[in-house]
């Protein structure tokens, strides 16, 4: 375990691991529509042992995926 001292002197960590409860938060989603986006592979995840975790990474993805394919559908709607 960390003590405080060692925290003021770690490197700034960021997450990279999150669970499904805060990934509902992160991408205001039901629990039944985050795993549908896992079953179907739209949102990536690992395995930690028997647990699912989301990357950071595959929650920025999704999120870039999302509004890639709302700009194509802005920019069909204005031909």
């Amino acid at each position: 375990m960390m003590t405080v001292r060692a925290l003021d002197k770690a490197p700034n960590l960021t997450k990279q691991l999150y669970k499904i409860s805060e990934v509902m938060e992160i991408l205001s989603m039901s629990r039944t529509v985050v795993y549908e986006r896992m079953a179907s592979g739209r949102l990536r995840y690992v395995m930690d042992g028997t647990v699912r975790r989301v990357p950071a990474a595959a929650i920025t993805e999704y999120v870039a995926r999302l509004e890639a394919a709302a700009a194509a559908q802005t920019a069909e709607g204005a031909i």
